[in-house]
């Protein structure tokens, strides 16, 4: 695994959650304007809806809004949002970038009244910066400090009234003092595959892109519950359509080109399948510790188990136990093997596969 200029995991996964240079410039095209173009999270663009029409009735700037949820969710979509339903010009950062309280400071510093600040992994900001927006999201004020030592002296610094939207996929790093500075927080949901339709149909009318609803749906089943892999997906079907065929996408059409990309009917690639099948075949569904069944797939431990296990875990096909790594009676299943009453180790795995 690679990393990027602010600390981010890089892969060249197609199911990746985090975006690269080309989503980001298809996002840019794609992404909704308003509140009622964006699809989904209906709770959180309910109460998102009521705060920024008060803030807008007073006349004042809205309350500063904590956005979290997994990647590819749409917290940046989100703000842009909020930046476009309060008239407001946005300001778009993020926390790895921010390493001192001065990089913090010539931000804010240069905030116009009512901007949005558009602060991504908030929970990757340095603390001294971070105890600087203690006071800046309370009190408008930051203090700057001026010279070294006992001659040191602190020059208070007023801002003009701002919003700030922090947007996390780690929300229990946030310490409380910041958490509690947010005057709205919403936490973004995984998308149901009707929701994911509906995005696909959307992206791919903006696309030029023939597709109907079975092809659509097969897209959707295989997008993780997430909008950014849904529009990426479809786009590389697109493509096996415009080569392999006449350009319309079907479900058969989806269906092939998605098993040439190696994603499977329930969005698992090559990683996560590589994952599956040493835990299940060399180990005999575990338990087995990170590190070896990082070695088995020849990956980097952290590879796995930032990029691999939380969708294998969420979807009910591996459990982390204090003695390793488990695959479930459904990872066995997905693979089309039989599970042994006992593992290798001589475990009972009674517990975990049913009897």
């Amino acid at each position: 695994m690679t990393w990027d200029e602010t600390g981010e995991a890089v892969t060249d996964r197609l199911v990746a959650a985090s975006a690269d240079g080309e989503d980001r410039a298809v996002e840019a095209a794609l992404r909704p304007k308003d509140l009622g173009e964006f699809i989904g999270q209906e709770r959180v663009r309910e109460q998102l809806d009521l705060v920024l029409r008060a803030a807008r009735a007073r006349g004042g700037t809205a309350d500063h809004v904590l956005l979290s949820g997994a990647p590819g969710l749409g917290k940046t979509t989100l703000s842009m949002i909020i930046a476009a339903e309060m008239g407001a010009p946005i300001r778009i950062t993020s926390g790895p970038a921010i390493q001192h309280a001065g990089d913090l400071a010539a931000i804010l510093s240069s905030l116009t009244e009512g901007e949005v600040l558009f602060l991504d992994e908030i929970h990757r900001m340095s603390r001294p910066a971070e105890e600087m927006l203690y006071m800046a999201m309370e009190d408008f004020r930051v203090d700057v400090i001026v010279g070294k030592g006992p001659g040191a002296t602190a020059i208070p610094l007023e801002l003009p009234p701002f919003t700030l939207v922090g947007a996390t996929t780690r929300a229990g790093l946030l310490p409380p003092p910041l958490r509690d500075r947010f005057g709205f927080t919403g936490h973004m949901e995984f998308y149901a595959p009707a929701e994911l339709e509906r995005v696909i149909h959307r992206s791919a009318g903006l696309l030029d892109v023939d597709i109907e609803p079975d092809g659509a749906a097969e897209i959707a089943g295989r997008s993780r519950g997430t909008p950014r892999i849904a529009n990426r997906l479809l786009r590389r079907v697109r493509d096996y359509a415009q080569v392999k065929a006449d350009g319309l996408i079907t479900k058969e059409i989806a269906a092939r080109a998605l098993d040439v990309y190696e994603v499977d009917l329930r969005g698992l690639d090559r990683l996560d399948r590589a994952v599956l099948d040493a835990l299940l075949r060399l180990f005999g569904g575990g338990p087995v510790g990170l590190s070896t069944l990082a070695v088995a797939v020849g990956e980097e431990r952290e590879t796995v188990e930032e990029v691999a296990e939380p969708f294998l875990v969420r979807e009910g096909l591996l459990a982390r136990t204090p003695r390793g790594r488990v695959a479930t009676l459904a990872a066995w299943a997905h693979l089309g093997l039989v599970p042994p009453r006992h593992n290798d180790a001589g475990g009972s795995q009674q517990g975990l596969f049913g009897p």
